[in-house]
Formats: structure tokens, sequence, C-alpha cells
């Protein structure tokens, strides 16, 4: 069976809501691409389904339209398991396939496969990014304010890197350390380390979670981030169990980009300090500041901007 994502076929229009296709509500389009985790609604839905929940067990029946929305698993849950689809049938990424597990996805060794296969390939598609005084934002990122950023997968999963700002304000890195897999990190903990010839500094995880994966290329060419910040130069991959909570503390999208504008700002007026008007490139930054400035002090930038 091939997959939808292995053939490149990722959702470029509308597709079916999973509430929608579990008859929960009767018209609801995704247009997240199934990042159900960043969907307002989804949230929505999930707090009035587990409401409904706690009402019934506690012997009280939930009144009204909304007294009548259940978990979407829950209600696929009741159809024969030869009608039950995959969740990756119904997100569009392989042709129909049945859910014998009840949806518990963690103990599917399918999913496990599937995500295995799917994250290699999703990761190395390139990004759209929004140029923003001449430092490029990942959209669908969630930007921490040390300058790290998270890219959601599959279920609990998430990749996480070193975004173009802190890449161009420090320049071409020597080598990037994540935590070994099956080590911990914390959110805003100095998890992450770099390294520019006798300069190191640490960077902050943008969410917690336990490392399944890191990107073996980073430890001798950690300029390989540099080139590609959003797609070949992720760092680790995790399993977070909080993600939603995590979230809550970092930006996306115009936040996200405000968040940089500010801090761009921030660093011409600390190159104005320290060095004058600074080399420009285009009227942009330079794809290494500190390199074309080393005056301005490697400390001083890592301590400012990375907020370690």
């Amino acid at each position: 069976m091939e997959t939808n994502s292995l053939r490149g076929r990722f959702a470029t229009k509308p597709s079916p809501c999973l509430w929608m296709q579990a008859g929960i509500v009767q018209r609801k389009m995704c247009m997240m691409d199934y990042d159900c985790v960043s969907c307002k609604f989804d949230r929505a839905m999930c707090r009035v389904s587990e409401e409904n929940r706690r009402l019934k067990e506690g012997n009280k029946t939930p009144r009204g339209k909304r007294g009548k929305i259940v978990f979407w698993k829950d209600r696929l849950n009741e159809m024969p398991v030869a009608k039950r689809p995959c969740i990756h049938s119904m997100k569009r990424r392989i042709d129909f396939r049945m859910c014998t597990n009840e949806y518990r996805c963690g103990d599917c060794e399918f999913d496990q496969y599937f995500q295995d296969q799917y994250t290699v390939h999703a990761v190395l598609k390139p990004v759209g990014v929004m140029n923003i005084d001449g430092i490029n934002v990942p959209q669908g990122f969630y930007i921490h304010p040390g300058h790290s950023w998270v890219k959601i997968e599959e279920g609990d999963f998430v990749r996480v890197g070193l975004d173009d700002f802190a890449l161009r304000m420090l320049g071409p890195l020597d080598s990037i350390y994540a935590p070994l897999v099956g080590k911990e990190m914390k959110q805003g903990q100095a998890d992450i380390c770099i390294s520019r010839g006798l300069n190191g500094a640490k960077v902050l995880s943008p969410v917690s979670g336990v490392v399944t994966d890191i990107n073996p290329k980073l430890k001798e060419q950690g300029s390989l981030a540099n080139k590609a910040p959003y797609t070949d130069g992720w760092v680790a991959r995790m399993h977070s169990k909080n993600l939603r909570q995590d979230l809550k503390h970092l930006m996306i999208g115009d936040e996200a980009e405000t968040f940089v504008k500010k801090e761009v700002e921030r660093l011409y007026k600390v190159v104005e300090e320290t060095a004058g008007p600074l080399a420009a490139d285009g009227g942009y930054l330079t794809e290494d500041v500190y390199g074309t400035l080393p005056q301005i002090g490697w400390e001083r930038l890592t301590k400012s901007f990375l907020r370690s």
C-alpha cells in the first residue's frame, strides 16, 4: 500500500474535518491539513465532548444540541470494525484502511511505521515562509522567544530547530548538539548546545518531551542548519505529552512575525551602539552578523537574544 504522503500528495484544498467524517457535525471543512493540535474548532469540540462525558458519568443527561456532542473516536468505535477508518485514511494520506485498535494509535504498529515513513519525507519538503526584514519566518511553525522553533507532526510528535534569525545573527555554526535519544527536554531549559570556533552557547528548548530522533549531520556540520533551518537543519524530534499546554507559551502567525520584526530592530540597535551602522546586504541583515562584526561580542548576542 502506497501512502499519499510518500507520493507527495499533501492537502492543497479543504477536506472534511474529522468531526464531520464521524458524523458529529453536519458540515465542517478542514483548512489546516489536519493540524488538529493548532485548530480552535477541534479544541472547542474536545472540551464540550469531555464535559458531556463527565455529566454522563455523574448520571446526568447533557441537554440540547450541545449535549449530543461526543468525541469523534467514541462515535466511530460504535461502528463495526470493518468500517472503522484508520485516522491516516481520514486524513487522506493513505487509501482506506480499517482501525482494529479502537483508535489507540500509541499502541498501533502501523501507526508507528507510518509516522517513521511520513515524517522522514515530510520534513524534507520546503515550507512556506514570510520574509520579515530579511528574516524567513516559517508558516505553520511555532516560535519560542529564545529563537527555537517547533513543527507539529502526527500524534504527539514534534520536530524542533533554530530559527533563521538566530542562525543569521551567529553565522555558520560548527556543531549543534541535542540530548541523546531517550533523554528528556523541558520547555525553557537550555538543552541544545551550539558552537562556533571557541565560542559556545545553549538554546532553550521550545517544548517539553522525550527525544526520539536527533539530526546526526549537525554534530559535524552545524552550518547545514544555516542553509536550511526549517527542513534539513532540524535538530531533534520529540514525543511531547503536554504539547497543548506548551504551545500557549509560543508564537505563531502574525504574533511570530511581529516578534521577529521587533528582534531585528533590537539587533540593529545593538550593532549601532557598538560599531556604528550595520553592514547590510540589500538593506537586510547579512547571513553572518557576528562574523562581519565580531566586536559586538558573541556572549552579548547569545545572552540578549537566545535568552539562555
